[in-house]
């Protein structure tokens, strides 16, 4: 099978369809062509469908009482060649993982109560027991809010054990879960009330930008077969929102049908239901390599970005 040589991050491959008038949520580079993609009727997974919606919303604040969020910081970072994983790292004096819990622990909920709304009830923390009684103190600290899981052997894995232990200890008051990446600490407040709006309205969101780099397609990793256009190309971030029933359904197929699947939405993507591409910022970087640490830094002192947990 074809393999593409990615440039950027993970992205999504989207085609044109002229019948249609489909803008992704955002401003600033967005393609000028409309996007979506088509739905098939074969039993194959199909590609997210990218519904249309007005441009001209304004931006508002979201109600997030019913959206847990599950902060995965399991993963090793091998590629950052440090002695520790690149979470725990320390970034303009704070581990990168504090970026996150400060944001969805204390940030959100403010933000959330100036608006007259609820911010997110539970976070869940899917972290390797290696490092959780290092941070049992902030369990103490923000607790009944605040939860350990395991990681899995794979990502799949790890947000599975984290919608356990999210829908163990929310009931019924969760109906969302929004999953993150630790080593994206530079999202924003707005980025996320974009996603969770748009993940309310059509059961599943991701963020995501156009793709800015050239994309090879190669069968053999060595020569070129082609130049994908780069205008149906989208670099995916986090958070990714979906309703908790349908992520639950998603994982019991792919189990079944023993379905390889990269990212959350993915697993949405195999039952063939819709996922809204959410426009984010081009900031919401990735930590994974040393260089990127010095790039979140230098956003971080332009932001003039302050931890308060």
């Amino acid at each position: 099978a074809a393999t593409l040589l990615l440039l950027v991050g993970l992205v999504v491959v989207v085609q044109e369809v002229s019948s249609f008038s489909i803008v992704p949520r955002g401003t600033g580079a967005v393609p000028s062509r409309a996007l979506q993609t088509t739905t098939t009727t074969t039993s194959s997974p199909s590609w997210p469908i990218f519904m249309s919606e007005d441009d001209e919303q304004e931006d508002a604040a979201v109600d997030m009482g019913d959206v847990g969020f599950v902060l995965l910081a399991g993963g090793t970072g091998s590629r950052m060649k440090a002695n520790m994983p690149k979470q725990f790292l320390e970034l303009d004096g704070h581990p990168v993982l504090h970026y996150s819990m400060d944001l969805f622990i204390n940030k959100l909920p403010e933000f959330a109560k100036a608006n007259g709304l609820k911010g997110p009830p539970i976070v869940v923390l899917v972290m390797s027991p290696k490092y959780q009684p290092e941070y049992q103190k902030f369990v103490d600290k923000y607790e009944g809010k605040l939860y350990f899981a395991d990681p899995g052997e794979e990502r799949q894995g790890s947000v599975e054990n984290g919608l356990t232990k999210l829908a163990e200890m929310a009931g019924d008051t969760c109906k969302y879960v929004a999953v993150h990446d630790s080593a994206r600490p530079l999202v924003t407040i707005e980025e996320i009330t974009h996603v969770i709006q748009d993940a309310k309205e059509y059961g599943a969101a991701v963020l995501g930008v156009p793709c800015k780099a050239t994309i090879k397609e190669s069968e053999d990793g060595s020569t070129v077969l082609r130049t994908i256009p780069r205008a149906r190309l989208w670099e995916v971030h986090t958070p990714q929102v979906i309703k908790i029933d349908t992520l639950q359904r998603g994982f019991a197929k792919v189990e079944a049908e023993n379905l390889e699947v990269t990212d959350d939405v993915s697993i949405v993507e195999a039952l063939g239901e819709p996922v809204k591409l959410t426009c984010g910022e081009y900031t919401n970087l990735k930590i994974t390599t040393p260089e990127d640490m010095d790039v979140a830094s230098a956003i971080l002192a332009d932001r003039n970005t302050k931890v308060t947990i």
